[in-house]
């Protein structure tokens, strides 16, 4: 439960420390004494979102701080525990405002994001403003005051999220099938020029050998000649030749007997010159002898070279790059198997979450329709004692119309409400008026509040436009809900005022310059003088004062 509260410069608070206890704490004061203002600093220290207009004027920063005795909340703790922020003592929520409109969030002391304040305010406060019975005009407010009844939070928040997954499924899968036809014939091209060029079967270095090898063939005639005229004049030259030349330059020099020198060098280097030139004459005659210009061996080369070269300029490339436009075309076809996969694996997985789906909002109907029922009686006795007399409340749940996943579940759930006797059962925006969609809100919020895993309950003004006996009657429901927890209430009822276990009044106090907004425990004295103010105006009289202590004590008893 909120143990205390710490308000720093916002709004018109200066300094505010509250001390808080169990049971039922009523908050009183004149209008625009700052009550509301409590309840919106601690809404900023349950990340709410807030700008620098809360920030009092004349200081650099709003410091808002919660303390929470979380022994009792195990939600909390394993919160707390999940993310490494728990401690011993009290739970500390923080929230600091800059005048630059900056914010800054603690939890423990340890900085946090906003998110994560309104994630653990939610397992420890729950607001019920004087505003909320505008909501339930709203069938979505219908269906979560049902579910939180239900007690099926969890459960059709799996429901929200596994139609959530349907629908993204069935998304992707469209997207992967609707290009089905032009994927496939995209497929089927594919499938056909890898055929082609798997027939070509070109292998890594053959385009360079065949083209080498044709041309050879091409210059057959050529190069015969030219290897017969260079036989001619190394070594069958009549005119002379070169090996006979370098064979008469050796004999003249060795016949001198040369031993060193320059002239042993030159010896050496001709007769080398004379081996090589005995060796390319061999050469040149092996390959006289073995050289094949086969014309069919030409025919079938230019005949694979214009098959390669065909297939080039019908893919626009050049015919060295069909290895490479081979491998791309190969993983292109690859990418189509692989979207003909995924969409078999889509279709699967659309069907298990449907299934999933299925499972999970049957189950969650289930819980509605039971809870429905008792919901609806509950309601309706409240509205009975709240001066509604033969007045009658049902939940209808209709099934949606469409079989598809519906974030919602299987039904859409909405209050029908009869406010006078004989009256056909019909739409809650349709027939209650203001005063009593406000005691209809205030049958609802305490009825769910009953089943509440939340300790703290906080009733910002919910008995607006309700008075006489009914405001007692509220009172009493809600001290009924503080003997279970913790609630706080703002009110201007003295009915209600009187219910309650603690009295807090909020006034301003006065100074030279400016005006700031206090809280003081009322003790008892105080207190019935506080409610006979509230019940007979500004001046007290023994009447009023008689009958503040009359309700006061029939509180007590």
């Amino acid at each position: 439960m909120l143990v205390h509260l710490s308000i720093r410069n916002y709004a018109i608070v200066d300094q505010l420390d509250l001390e808080l206890r169990s049971g039922m704490s009523v908050i009183t004061g004149e209008t625009g004494a700052g009550k509301s203002i409590m309840l919106d600093a601690l809404g900023l220290a349950l990340g709410d979102r807030a700008d620098s207009s809360v920030v009092r004027p004349g200081t650099d920063k709003a410091d808002i701080l919660a303390s929470f005795d979380v022994s009792q909340i195990p939600e909390a703790q394993a919160w707390l525990r999940e993310r490494d922020l728990e401690q011993d003592g009290p739970c500390i929520l923080r929230r600091v405002i800059t005048a630059e409109g900056r914010s800054r969030a603690y939890i423990n002391g340890t900085p946090c994001p906003q998110g994560d304040l309104k994630a653990l305010g939610e397992l420890l406060i729950d607001i019920h403003s004087q505003h909320e019975h505008q909501s339930l005009l709203k069938t979505d407010t219908h269906r979560r005051l049902l579910d939180a009844y239900a007690g099926a939070g969890e459960l059709a928040r799996q429901v929200l999220l596994a139609a959530q997954r349907w629908r993204q499924t069935r998304q992707e899968l469209e997207r992967v099938s609707s290009s089905g036809d032009e994927q496939r014939a995209r497929h089927q091209l594919l499938s056909y020029q890898l055929e082609e060029l798997e027939a070509l079967a070109l292998g890594e270095q053959e385009l360079e050998q065949l083209e080498e090898e044709h041309k050879t063939l091409s210059n057959a005639e050529h190069l015969l000649g030219a290897c017969r005229q260079v036989l001619d004049l190394c070594s069958e030259s009549d005119a002379g030749n070169v090996l006979s030349a370098l064979n008469a330059s050796l004999n003249r020099l060795t016949a001198f007997s040369p031993n060193a020198g320059a002239m042993a060098s030159a010896v050496e280097l001709l007769a080398s010159a004379q081996i090589q030139v005995e060796e390319a004459i061999g050469e040149l005659n092996r390959f006289i002898d073995h050289f094949d210009a086969d014309p069919e061996r030409q025919q079938q080369l230019e005949e694979r070279l214009d098959s390669i070269y065909t297939l080039a300029r019908k893919h626009r490339v050049q015919p060295g790059e069909l290895g490479e436009l081979q491998q791309r075309l190969l993983e292109e076809l690859e990418s189509l198997n692989a979207d003909d996969q995924a969409q078999e694996r889509l279709t699967e997985e659309l069907a298990a979450y449907a299934r999933h789906y299925q499972e999970k909002a049957e189950e969650l109907s289930a819980l509605r329709h039971r809870a429905a029922s008792e919901l609806s009686k509950a309601v309706e006795v409240e509205m009975q004692r709240l001066g509604m007399p033969g007045g009658r409340f049902q939940i209808e749940l209709r099934a949606n119309a469409t079989d598809e996943p519906h974030p919602a579940g299987l039904e859409q759930v909405e209050f029908l409400v009869s406010a006078n006797p004989g009256q056909p059962l019909r739409a809650l925006a349709k027939v209650a008026s203001g005063g009593e969609l406000s005691r209809i809100s205030l049958a609802i919020q305490v009825i769910t509040a009953q089943t509440s895993r939340v300790p703290t309950l906080v009733f910002d003004e919910v008995d607006v436009g309700i008075g006489g006996p009914t405001a007692e009657v509220v009172g009493q429901l809600l001290r009924r809900l503080g003997e279970r927890g913790q609630v706080l209430c703002v009110t201007h009822l003295p009915q209600v005022a009187a219910q309650g276990h603690q009295h807090l009044f909020v006034h301003k106090q006065r100074g030279r310059s400016d005006t700031s907004t206090a809280v003081a425990h009322l003790e008892r004295q105080q207190r019935i003088e506080e409610v006979a103010r509230m019940l007979g105006g500004v001046d007290l009289t023994d009447e009023s004062l008689a009958h503040a202590a009359k309700l006061l004590a029939n509180a007590q008893e």
